[in-house]
């Protein structure tokens, strides 16, 4: 067996609406071999994974897959259960994945996942784990599993930072991780906030880097008039001890710029031990405080916004006797909490034996192989770090007022939004300015963890009162309007944007021709896929997205927005089927329901009631649906009417909406420039739908008819049945590609009810199946009279002709006599269609690059005025 492909879907996606990711799979002959018949295979699987016991796989009992495993089953679906196994023996929690063939010994595998890096390791292990057990070659297991707790380790979030995302998901607002960096976007667009651990993007550099030197720290406390202790900075032996004489022991030695109690020096008790601590410190660092050793509590106070949040006292790390086990022993005993991790990743840390744990039971008159009295309690740090150790008991309820304003004001007095400050007092319920009590360090990016966890008392959401700082209260998402569909969503997208973006909105907007913000194109292409959308999304200018969302972004990496606010389906109908292993309307359609699947609770699917197929995916949707329709009778219309739901149609050539039973006139057809008169249906559709998504978003109805009114063929909505005048005759562009939008547009021309000539200059992409080419070719015999065949410069895959030759194939079945002529380039063609042309007649040109077409029409403008003004000279 080995991976052949591997596709990473980082939200909701076609598969399931949890991250997953596909793994393709070559089976090396091995496909039609079932695991009963691979000798010692399932004993030796199960031994080395037992956490496959506990599958039921689709049997609704524990041990369902074992089940299977006794009645044979294939190497494709066990690397599946076995990824997911691996994933539930590091402490991640999936259960979601699924095997299928693709052909032969190809199959693909999809499963759940929470960190990425690690899954994909842990699928890895997967496969050379049943390689190893068919060929019978050992692998070392364990080793591995190591690895992949290091791998895991580097990747999990940490405690602090899934506070805030915790709080975030409860505000339902979308959470995105910025590559692997740590650091994490919460909201889209203008609300976007970025945090990384318990820095926020408003907080302060300057701060930070103030924190982090104690001793400017101190003198700008000391500015303040706030209690700190007596110290200052060493530059030699000889000022040491001058220092510590000055000060009296006991005394601390500490790094100018360090953090997390790093290579501090606690209780330094006489001029032997300062010189011994200095001594070892000066080969680390080379700047060095000597500060006052304040006896007393060690006390965390974390201030949000200038606002005491959450108080704790830390408590040394510590073990109990039992009169047996040695110190050693019991500190393992403690690492042995399921609370406890290696850094922070979980609530607690691990008791580390290090240097400086044996030197403080050394001090005691202890080593890791003395053993305690029963119940004698051995204190194992001098610092009471949680990171080294530590545990923490809440006293936020006990603060005094004194205490509280001390905080606020060394707050300020760094410049940070976002901090912990260190108190050593007795007793936090006293003024520490009378009571011996000093702020000893203010941090930047303080752990939350404690306060989220304590060993008693309460817990304290810091992680919720960091968003509502971030966001200045209740966080909101800026509104995404999610546009899919086979025909018609470029129109439609361009059309919400422009009416958005009219009244006052900064519009983001993806579609088939580039991706818009505020109006400007910053990219030109077919941009209507996931990157393109976190373009938009990750934009702080944007204040409302909209996204032209099509087939193969769905297909190839999912959404790249948790939910929407509005969903619009336009329609679904045949094209791309063969593409990506979607070979059925039926499967198009499901693909195509995603998008109407992931809105928001109180959001809205917007859906056509006249198509077929989209009809066909209603059940699979769960927001509440706005229907428009063409007809009023339409049973769906009537259906959303009596429920007190909106629907939209038309009725004596006016487009009317009813909303909660009241029906409104949104326009009158003949006032719709991109309508013609209401010629073009399909975009009388497009309108519909348009509104659909407006009035979902509760834009008001004047400002909708508004922009109906204002937004112009050739202006707005480039490429799409745009007319010109050219020598007389009309050369109509657009950009049907598939045999409905050429029936769509074919007939529409026919309503123009012109007695000339009606030429095509046509073709599709090479990447549609043979059978949607000949069709193509049936159609556009019948509708046209004279029929020039182009090929897209991109082939996809084609022979030069090859596609061009298909559609000729089709149109001469059709009509043996056709008037048909093939010229491959697009440009060529459009020359020889005006070549052959007199006045009067019209020009329907199916495009594939726009722009070179549209400067042939200006040039032949340019030369037809130039000609004008030399006769008249």
């Amino acid at each position: 067996m080995k991976i052949v492909q591997e596709r990473i879907y980082e939200g909701k996606n076609i598969y399931s609406h949890k991250k997953c990711i596909r793994i393709d799979l070559d089976l090396e002959g091995y496909c039609e071999t079932p695991s009963k018949d691979i000798p010692n295979f399932n004993f030796n699987l199960l031994k080395l994974v037992p956490e496959l016991y506990t599958h039921r796989c689709g049997i609704d009992e524990v041990g369902g897959f074992v089940t299977r495993l006794k009645e044979g089953t294939y190497l494709a679906h066990i690397c599946e259960h076995i990824t997911i196994a691996l994933q539930n023996k590091l402490g991640i929690e999936v259960a979601y994945g699924k095997a299928r063939e693709i052909s032969g010994d190809r199959y693909y595998i999809i499963f759940q996942y929470q960190y990425k890096n690690t899954a994909i390791e842990c699928v890895k292990l997967s496969v050379d784990l049943i390689n190893s057990l068919i060929k019978q070659n050992p692998l070392n297991f364990e080793h591995r599993i190591e690895l992949l707790n290091e791998v895991l380790r580097k990747e999990e979030i940490g405690p602090s930072t899934n506070a805030i995302c915790k709080s975030a998901k409860e505000y339902n607002m979308p959470i995105t991780q910025l590559g692997d960096s740590g650091f994490y976007q919460i909201g889209y667009g203008k609300m976007g906030r970025i945090i990384e651990a318990t820095i926020g993007d408003k907080t302060s550099c300057i701060g930070a880097d103030i924190s982090c030197d104690k001793l400017l720290t101190k003198k700008l406390l000391t500015n303040q008039n706030i209690p700190i202790a007596d110290g200052e900075k060493v530059f030699n032996i000889i000022g040491l001890l001058k220092a510590g004489e000055r000060i009296g022991y006991p005394v601390v030695l500490k790094p100018q710029y360090g953090s997390k109690g790093r290579g501090i020096c606690l209780n330094i008790r006489n001029e032997k031990e300062l010189l011994k601590c200095y001594n070892n410190m000066r080969r680390i660092y080379s700047d060095i405080l000597i500060e006052k050793y304040i006896q007393g509590n060690d006390y965390r106070v974390c201030v949000i916004d200038y606002n005491v949040v959450a108080v704790s006292l830390r408590v040394p790390p510590f073990v109990i006797g039992n009169g047996k086990d040695n110190l050693k022993k019991l500190i393992q005993d403690i690492n042995n909490n399921p609370l406890r991790g290696e850094d922070h990743e979980k609530p607690l840390t691990k008791i580390k034996i290090d240097n400086e744990l044996i030197s403080c039971i050394n001090k005691k008159g202890f080593s890791l192989s003395s053993i305690p009295l029963n119940g004698e309690k051995i204190i194992l740090r001098d610092n009471a770090n949680i990171s080294t150790g530590g545990i923490a008991i809440d006293c936020t309820d006990d603060i005094c007022e004194e205490n509280r304003k001390y905080c606020i004001n060394a707050a300020k007095a760094i410049g940070l939004d976002i901090c912990g400050i260190d108190i050593c007092v007795n007793d936090i319920r006293k003024d520490i300015s009378k009571n011996n009590g000093v702020i000893m360090e203010v941090n930047a990016a303080p752990g939350i963890r404690m306060h989220h966890f304590p060993c008693e008392g309460k817990k304290r959401d810091v992680g919720k009162a960091i968003i509502e700082m971030l966001y200045r209260g209740k966080p909101k998402n800026i509104p995404i309007i999610s546009v899919t569909g086979t025909n018609g969503k470029t129109t439609t997208t361009r059309m919400i944007g422009y009416i958005l973006s009219k009244m006052g909105h900064c519009v983001g907007m993806t579609s088939t021709d580039g991706i818009y913000l505020n109006n400007e194109c910053i990219h030109k292409g077919d941009d209507s896929g996931f990157n393109s959308a976190k373009t938009v999304l990750f934009n702080k200018d944007v204040d409302v997205a909209v996204l032209e969302t099509a087939r193969g972004g769905l297909i190839r990496k999912g959404l790249a927005y948790d939910v929407a606010d509005v969903a619009v389906i336009t329609n679904i109908t045949n094209d791309h089927l063969g593409l990506d292993g979607i070979n059925s309307m039926e499967e198009l359609s499901f693909v195509k329901s995603l998008v109407g699947e992931a809105v928001k609770e109180d959001g809205f699917v917007v859906i056509n009631a006249d198509d077929k197929w989209s009809r066909s995916i209603i059940n699979r949707i769960k927001a509440k649906k706005i229907y428009f329709s063409k007809y009023k009778d339409n049973d769906l219309i009537q259906k959303n009417i009596n429920d007190g739901g909106i629907a939209i149609f038309i009725e004596n050539n006016q487009i009317f909406v009813v909303n909660n039973n009241k029906k409104y006139c949104l326009s009158l057809i003949k006032d719709i420039p991109i309508s013609y008169n209401g010629i073009l249906q399909y975009n009388l559709e497009n309108v519909m739908a348009v509104c659909g998504a407006l009035v979902g978003l509760e834009v008001d109805y004047c400002m909708i008819e508004k922009g109906l009114k204002e937004f112009m063929p050739n202006e707005n909505n480039i490429g799409r049945f745009n007319i010109y005048e050219v020598e007389g005759k009309k050369v109509i562009l657009d950009y049907g590609h598939n045999i409905e939008g050429y029936k769509a547009v074919l007939s529409s021309i026919k309503k123009l009810k012109s007695n000339n000539k009606l030429i095509g200059v046509i073709g599709i992409p090479g990447d549609r199946k043979d059978e949607a080419a000949y069709n193509i070719g049936d159609v556009c015999s019948r509708e046209l009279d004279r029929i020039i065949i182009k090929e897209d410069r991109d082939s996809r895959g084609r022979n030069s002709g090859e596609i061009a030759s298909l559609i000729q194939k089709g149109v001469l079945n059709a009509n043996k006599n056709a008037n048909v002529q093939i010229c491959l380039d697009e440009i060529g063609a459009v020359e020889q269609a005006l070549k052959i042309s007199n006045q009067g007649d019209i020009i329907i040109v199916f495009y594939e690059e726009l722009e070179p077409i549209i400067e042939l029409i200006n040039n032949k403008k340019k030369i037809k005025e130039l000609d004008l003004n030399l006769a008249n000279l």
